[in-house]
């Protein structure tokens, strides 16, 4: 596991300026870091312990960025619910419950704590490893491609008013005019449109193989499970869940009671919906059955 010499740990523990935290957990953690929880804490330099870990992000009075990773997962956990709520919530994690104190900042954190200079990079000869950096995001790619699938998660109701059900091919062969074009987000994230094995009309060759692979590779996951984190299911209104899928080179996000949207590497910026057919409930019912829930 990675650590630090324990005069580094005490010395940011007692001088840290607390920005944000976030949860690295198998059922939540940053997704911008890996596909599974495994890798999330592979870019940490992390044992992925099975209870997880709590990051605290901040600055030392030099004005240095620093991660503090915890082993207090609630500790973390009630102070982001807090601040989720408007609340004012002081998170300081007990010297005894830090795990290591990493040199900079693995996720973008856009403030800073007064009266200390910029956020910076420590010393090296203090920090002793090479500072953490957030993922490049300014080119579509893996990361971005799991932003994306989070965002899709986080505002669901607007992505799902963009499809019209009538864009899918219906079973049985018949179909309406598809609208491949779809909407597009704030953030140039556009959607295009296919269906669960039948495609919409104007879907191309690359986007229908793409989504196959990616129906298929999902449905190996209930037979042999992937590393941890690869499925999370988290609550979603009614008796739905929010399932959530990644693996080389996609994402899937779906509602247990809905339909399905997929992101490819393969297919920049593009947003494909996956209509529900005949094979798309069942797959997702599996996979929330084996999925990783927060506790």
């Amino acid at each position: 596991m990675a650590g630090t010499d324990e005069d580094v740990v005490a010395a940011v523990d007692d001088a840290l300026y607390v920005l944000t935290a976030a949860l690295l957990t198998p059922a939540k953690f940053p997704s911008v870091l890996g596909d599974d929880y495994p890798a999330a804490c592979a870019a940490l330099g992390l044992a992925p312990l099975a209870d997880g870990y709590g990051l605290v992000l901040g600055q030392d009075g030099d004005g240095a960025r620093w991660t503090v990773v915890i082993d207090d997962v609630s500790l973390v956990a009630v102070a982001i619910a807090s601040w989720d709520c408007g609340m004012e919530h002081d998170l300081s994690p007990d010297e005894r419950t830090v795990v290591a104190a990493l040199p900079g900042w693995p996720l973008d954190v856009a403030v800073a704590a007064p009266g200390v200079p910029a956020p910076h990079d420590p010393d090296p000869e203090v920090a002793d490893r090479p500072a953490l950096t957030p993922p490049d995001t300014s080119m579509w790619g893996p990361a971005q491609r799991r932003l994306g699938a989070d965002e899709i998660a986080l505002q669901w109701a607007m992505w799902r008013e963009q499809i019209d059900d009538a864009a899918f091919v219906r079973p049985g062969g018949g179909h309406s005019e598809d609208s491949e074009s779809g909407g597009v987000s704030e953030d140039g994230v556009s959607s295009g449109t296919a269906g669960d094995g039948q495609e919409a009309e104007q879907s191309g060759p690359s986007r229908r193989t793409g989504i196959r692979r990616v129906l298929a590779e999902a449905r190996a996951y209930v037979d042999t499970p992937p590393p941890l984190g690869r499925v999370r299911s988290t609550f979603a209104p009614g008796d739905a869940r929010t399932l959530r899928a990644d693996g080389p080179g996609w994402s899937l996000v779906a509602r247990t009671d809905d339909i399905a949207f997929v992101l490819l590497d393969d297919e920049p910026g593009e947003v494909l919906p996956v209509g529900r057919g005949p094979e798309l409930p069942g797959l997702l019912e599996a996979l929330d059955k084996m999925a990783v829930r927060p506790g």
